[in-house]
Order: C-alpha cells, then sequence, then structure tokens
C-alpha cells in the first residue's frame, strides 16, 4: 500500500513524522502552505509543495511548487488530498490539521472523511490525540497503550453495527448518530482494542 505524508500549518507532531518517516513509511510528502515550515525545521525536503501561502507568508521557489489563488472554492488541504487520489496513494496521514482554528479543524474533518469514503485509508495525527476515519464495513485496530481516551462518533447521519472491542466501556453492534455522545470517552486498558462499523462513516479518536 502507498503512503502519502501531508503537512498542514497547525499543530505539527514532528515526533510521529519522524519516526514513521525513519520506518520507510512515506512513499511521498506534501508541504501544504504553512507546513512547509513545520518540515523544514526537522530537515525535511518535501516532494511537493502547494497551497496559497498566506499561512507561510510568502512563495516558496522551485519547480516542485505548485501555486493555487487565494480566492477559491477548495481548501489548501482538499487541493493537497486530490493531488493525492491523482498520484494513486492508497493510504494518507494527515499533520497539522487538528489544532489550532475550530472552523479549520472541522473543515479538515469533513474534507478527509469525504476522501476516505472514496476509498482511501486516512489518519490525522495532532500533538495529542490522532483520529481514523473508519468506513464500514470496515475495522480499525487502535495502537496499544496502557491507558488513554478513546472516542467515537459518526461522520454521517447514522453508523450501523458498530462495535467497540478491548476498551473499558465494550459496545456491540450499536447504532450511532451525529446527534449522540454514545461513544465520547471510552477507555484504553492495556489489552489490543478495536472499533469496527458495518456502515456509515466514523470519527475513531485515540492517542497520539
Amino acid at each position: 500500500m502507498s503512503c502519502c505524508a501531508l503537512v498542514a500549518a497547525s499543530d505539527f507532531n514532528a515526533d510521529d513524522f519522524e519516526r514513521r518517516r525513519a520506518a520507510g513509511t512515506f512513499d511521498y510528502v506534501i508541504a501544504v502552505d504553512g507546513g512547509l515550515a513545520s518540515l523544514r525545521q526537522v530537515g525535511c525536503a518535501p516532494d511537493l509543495v502547494l497551497g496559497d501561502f498566506d499561512s507561510l507568508g510568502f512563495v516558496p521557489e522551485g519547480e516542485n511548487v505548485v501555486v493555487h489563488p487565494t480566492h477559491k472554492d477548495a481548501s489548501d488541504l482538499q487541493l493537497a488530498l486530490e493531488e493525492c487520489a491523482a498520484r494513486g496513494f492508497d493510504s494518507v496521514v494527515v499533520y497539522g490539521a487538528l489544532g489550532g482554528r475550530l472552523d479549520h479543524t472541522i473543515g479538515c474533518l469533513q474534507t478527509c472523511a469525504c476522501f476516505a469514503e472514496r476509498g482511501h485509508d486516512v489518519q490525522l495525527v495532532g500533538i495529542q490525540q490522532a483520529v481514523c476515519i473508519l468506513v464500514g464495513p470496515g475495522f480499525f485496530d487502535i495502537p496499544r497503550a496502557e491507558q488513554g481516551t478513546v472516542s467515537v462518533f459518526s461522520a454521517t447521519d447514522e453508523s450501523i453495527g458498530v462495535t467497540e472491542q478491548g476498551l473499558e466501556y465494550p459496545l456491540k453492534n450499536a447504532c450511532l448518530t451525529n446527534r449522540t455522545t454514545l461513544g465520547l470517552s471510552n477507555e484504553l486498558t492495556g489489552v489490543p482494542a478495536s472499533v469496527a462499523v458495518e456502515s456509515g462513516t466514523l470519527y475513531i479518536v485515540y492517542p497520539a
């Protein structure tokens, strides 16, 4: 499975990025606007740089730079995800999209959910939390930890057949809607944990 890393302008989990980069996880790295500054801090030269560069504050130079207008109907992250799709990547790990402005965070989650529903594996990684977008039918193994909070929300009107195993409060074959907090604040217990869904799309929030 081919994997692309997108680095946007919000809080950057450099430790997670460097760990995965050292392991050879990423086949391609895209700097999204101000994410270029974050990548430069860890000495990573991205394969592609794109955006309107309002966050970065200047337009970088280079043959791998794609400049978009500031007046447009799609966010820089959406344009970066379209680049991933056009280049045939199966999996995307998004950095710098959680934290910061709430409206930007919501927009990033919605954009990534749309991308996941087109058949791509999508994870967003923040400083303390990460988000897996799981489209049914699907299954996600939560990275093992002795403790930590896991929350599950429906991105669609309803998600059917939601099962949570290995957490303090098990859930079996439940229906979650986007108007409930049933999936809020479950707890890891040090044993393997997972979330599954038969239909619908979930946001799974877990420790980064």
